[in-house]
């Protein structure tokens, strides 16, 4: 008889530690644990227990302080924890103190996210994003590395070959990331002659928080097999569809999904994927109507679209996805407690602030198919505006689609 194997066993176990501050409160400070529990468990491990501590700062020294330190290294010790992650990011000094005290692995918010990135990345051009982004954080955390030497700079003579080698790695990785942008730069004038030679086809381009469902979505609209699942950065590669929806074609462009607090360094290691939101006519901002947080989600992106894309001049979509997954519960009519999130109805939501997008707003599932024909009318409507500007000849391509009479 074969015996079962149990995959939460084997999977790695971590706890996360955060922080209540005067910038970020009980609420968030949950709220951005919840998604680095999604984060751990994109890859591949296990949350079995979140530490949150409330004071004015970040510890300089050890992130928390003394006393929570010391809770962390008591449930690790008895739970056979080989994993810490912190919601923030972690200087060198920091990361060296807390090892020391835990004698356990620790990850920061970032270094979580590239190895989520890592294991990916599919594309020669994605690996090469990736391990750019690895070689910059790297880059300014050599010293603990080299903390083997520690017990060597004592003695007369001994000072000079760990800090030699120090040197010598920096040296070796800034050879590396530069080698990696001439590299980039070479594939990024590829994709560009590429994005030349579609001509002057509309350009339509899928943007939105991770895990929203622009991949199934692609899929939908485009009849392809873009890889999706309900994980964190499932999509890293940037793929490119030609979609035709009646008698008119257009590109439609998959692209990552953006998440909070990711650092610019790492937004911009994937220039390539947000070219091809820079060169879009269209932008489609895909959001997963059923999180709690998609308000925020959708500041997340914008936001990210303003700083690093420049694409705020853009026609945009606003799609709210996931409308099958939508939680209401209905309020009693005695109830006196406070309207929230969870007693408003789709309906309400439609006639809020969304309302004043007018038609720019549509409601789908793309998993169940709901309102897809909706959409894809929008997406013809705009599509058909960028088309008949640039041919202004071509105008009886869409007669028969306009026209009741007979041509």
């Amino acid at each position: 008889m074969i015996e079962r194997i149990n995959l939460d066993e084997l999977a790695e176990k971590a706890v996360l530690v955060g922080l209540i501050t005067p910038q970020q409160n009980e609420v968030k400070a949950n709220e951005y644990l919840d998604e680095l529990a999604f984060l751990a468990d994109t890859a591949g491990a296990v949350t079995v227990k979140k530490f949150i501590q409330r004071c004015d700062g970040a510890n300089p020294r050890t992130f928390v302080g003394k006393g929570k330190l010391e809770e962390i290294r008591q449930y690790v010790e008895e739970n056979e924890i080989g994993l810490v992650i912190f919601d923030d990011d972690l200087s060198t000094k920091q990361v060296s103190n807390i090892e020391n005290e835990l004698k356990v692995k620790v990850l920061d918010r970032t270094n979580l996210i590239l190895d989520i990135f890592a294991k990916r990345a599919q594309t020669a051009n994605a690996k090469m994003q990736v391990e750019l982004a690895q070689y910059q954080y790297l880059l300014p955390r050599l010293t603990r590395m080299w903390t083997h030497l520690e017990r060597q700079r004592g003695g007369i003579g001994m000072r000079g070959p760990g800090e030699t080698q120090i040197e010598t790695d920096r040296r070796i990785i800034l050879d590396k990331i530069s080698l990696l942008k001439e590299r980039l730069r070479a594939l990024d004038r590829q994709k560009t002659i590429q994005r030349k030679n579609r001509g002057k086809l509309t350009r339509i381009a899928l943007v939105g928080y991770t895990n929203v469902g622009k991949s199934t979505l692609m899929n939908l609209l485009s009849k392809s097999d873009v890889f999706a699942e309900n994980k964190l950065f499932a999509t890293l590669d940037t793929t490119v569809r030609k979609v035709i929806i009646d008698n008119l074609p257009f590109l439609l462009t998959d692209t990552v999904g953006f998440i909070r607090k990711l650092p610019t360094h790492l937004v911009d290691s994937f220039k390539s994927t947000l070219d091809e939101v820079r060169d879009a006519d269209i932008l489609v901002h895909v959001v997963d109507i059923s999180h709690p947080q998609f308000e925020e989600q959708i500041e997340v992106v914008n936001k990210t679209l303003r700083d690093v894309c420049d694409a705020t001049d853009k026609e945009m979509i606003l799609v709210f996805n996931k409308i099958d997954a939508f939680s209401y519960t209905p309020k009693d009519e005695d109830d006196l407690t406070p309207r929230t999130r969870e007693n408003i109805s789709l309906d309400e939501f439609k006639a809020s602030w969304m309302a004043r997008m007018n038609d720019n707003c549509i409601f789908i599932s793309a998993k169940n198919k709901i309102n897809i024909d909706e959409l894809k009318s929008k997406l013809y409507e705009k599509a058909k505006i960028v088309h008949t500007q640039r041919f202004p000849y071509n105008d009886f391509l869409f007669q028969k689609y306009d026209d009741t009479d007979e041509l």
